[in-house]
């Protein structure tokens, strides 16, 4: 074939181009997720809209992404279900109970605001069904996409504003789905914390060491996350491979553990005497133990909550709340007593992986506190871990002695009138919550006190801010050595620092009236090594593309030149 002008050369150039452009989408068959970042989607014309509903970005982002919803469809995230391959329990939000929210089903549409998807309002919710999936509350800006908080999953889409929560002045404005479209990448801490910050109802609430603080943390907050520490997005971490993330605390899913990165040359301790007999204690204690000395250290959580006393009005006849001098919520007629605390020096106790968790199906003796999160572990099996201890006052069945679901938040709201915030009756709200959940109510409403734990992981604070060890090896010191197992004898060693002899020779010497100085060498922390991207297998849509536009550059050079010869 032979080109007469440089027109036609530079014609067949660009057709070429186009077609290694079109063949390296067709080879990948999909884009992955890791393909999003750094890249502007408002040059897509599949985002251009517009959008009548959120479905319609889904569908548009599959344009790509063909596998992505998919992915997520696999996942706890969508799912909130989750089989304990040991106990063989069933779990996942569906299925477990705690003492904040106390329960998911029959409450979806307030519950399901976080969830992953969109109109997840009742169980009949097809989870089938992939336009579902809500791509935006992990990719889009914050600042522009958000979920409307009783709205069962979905945007706030009215042409007027909303408000909510009723009478609080706060408006919800129309979501733009195009600009939230368009403004994807890949997922911040903000888009985590859009629904982790907030869990249990409210900023702090439930996880003591993740709270809106950690949008931007500063150093001496978390070492990790903060702009002048390691500036980690949650997903340094907790990466996904399929959507599907490491790091959740069900027995059987992949943990994130902090020797993940602080291994062989990263050790560490690794520099002093000090440091070596520091890693010593690594065999019994998490690094958290140490590394985290408080949770909640800048905004404070909530450590309890007593629902027994919920339910009463002012002398308007109306529901109420009471809020204490820093403007926490100290008494709320829908939910009850609630306490705070900033600054909180953890719960230590073993766990060695396994973690049972209480539902409706188990009996429980509402003689003693109720343990709803049963970390397994004991001296020899496990390591000391830091955990924030939740307590409550949570309704139960009293004649079939099981935790109760209870229907709260009215849905429909004209129509749903056995819900406690609609008719504030907790035999009604009991009964109708434990239908919905396919469990037997025996018509006794009680009150259990209730325990939970919360691993904390997050927080970690700076070497020179970590534990010191005359902090636990102290007859008051942090750790209940006895209660965790201990010998007497095992106690009287470790109880006093530095560590000394529980039986000493006897010696005719007088004992020392003050005991020499001992200078400990600061831990140095070690720089963990940055978490390794995750690349993309060899077909994938990434490495394609770049491959085409290269090829592209050297057909464009080639018929360049070829140009110039023609022109000489």
């Amino acid at each position: 074939m032979k080109f007469n002008t440089p027109k036609k050369l530079w014609g067949v150039s660009f057709m070429l181009a186009f077609a290694l452009l079109i063949a390296g989408f067709a080879v990948s068959g999909n884009v992955s997720a890791d393909d999003g970042e750094g890249i502007d989607h408002s040059l897509f014309p599949q985002l251009a809209g517009p959008f009548e509903k959120p479905q319609e970005v889904t569908t548009a982002c599959l344009e790509c992404h063909v596998d992505s919803a998919a992915q997520v469809m696999e996942t706890t995230h969508w799912t909130w279900e989750h089989t304990d391959p040991v106990t063989g329990q069933e779990l996942g939000k569906n299925n477990v109970v705690n003492n904040y929210c106390i329960a998911m089903p029959s409450n979806e549409p307030r519950c399901t605001s976080c969830h992953v998807g969109y109109g997840y309002k009742d169980n009949t919710f097809d989870f089938s069904v992939e336009a579902n999936v809500d791509c935006l509350v992990c990719h889009a800006d914050t600042t522009v996409y958000k979920k409307f908080p009783a709205g069962a999953g979905n945007p706030w889409l009215g042409e007027e504003p909303k408000e909510f929560p009723p009478g609080s002045g706060k408006m919800w404005e129309k979501v733009d789905l195009v600009a939230s479209a368009q403004s994807v990448t890949a997922p911040t801490r903000a888009n985590c914390g859009s629904c982790h910050f907030k869990g249990g109802g409210g900023d702090s609430v439930k996880h003591g060491d993740i709270d809106s603080t950690l949008g931007n943390p500063s150093f001496e907050l978390d070492v990790h996350m903060s702009p002048d520490g390691k500036n980690f997005t949650c997903s340094a971490c907790h990466a996904s491979e399929g959507h599907e993330l490491t790091g959740r605390i069900y027995t059987g899913q992949e943990a994130v553990m902090c020797e993940d990165c602080h291994t062989g040359d990263h050790a560490p301790h690794a520099d002093s005497e000090v440091g070596e007999a520091l890693s010593a204690h690594t065999e019994n204690l998490a690094c958290q133990t140490c590394h985290i000395p408080a949770f909640a250290r800048e905004k404070p959580t909530k450590m309890t909550w007593d629902w027994s006393n919920a339910g009463e009005k002012n002398e308007d006849g109306k529901p109420f709340q009471t809020k204490d001098e820093n403007g926490l919520v100290i008494y709320d007629s829908k939910k009850g007593t609630f306490t705070w605390e900033q600054n909180v020096t953890p719960y230590y106790a073993w766990w060695n992986g396994q973690t049972n968790y209480l539902t409706p199906a188990d009996t429980i003796d509402p003689s003693a506190p109720v343990v709803l999160t049963d970390f397994q572990g004991s001296l020899g099996d496990g390591k000391i871990y830091p955990f924030k201890f939740f307590t409550g006052v949570t309704p139960y069945d009293a004649g079939n002695n099981v935790m109760a679901v209870p229907n709260l938040f009215p849905s429909p709201k004209e129509t749903d009138t056995d819900a406690y915030w609609k008719a504030w009756d907790w035999n009604a709200a009991l009964a109708s919550g434990m239908e919905y959940a396919g469990y037997e109510f025996s018509g006794e409403v009680g009150f259990a006190e209730t325990e939970f734990l919360w691993v904390q992981n997050h927080m970690v604070a700076p070497a020179a801010n970590a534990v010191e060890c005359a902090e636990c090896h102290a007859a008051d010191g942090r750790l209940d050595f006895a209660a965790l197992g201990y010998s007497d004898e095992e106690v009287t060693k470790l109880t006093v620092f530095p560590p000394a002899d529980p039986t000493p020779e006897p010696t005719e010497e007088p004992a020392p009236t003050e005991e020499p100085a001992v200078v400990e060498e600061e831990p140095v922390e070690e720089a963990a090594p940055e978490p390794v991207a995750e690349s993309a297998p060899a077909s994938s849509g990434g490495s394609t593309l770049w491959i085409a536009l290269i090829v592209i550059l050297v057909i464009v050079a080639v018929a360049f030149f070829a140009m110039r010869g023609k022109k000489e």
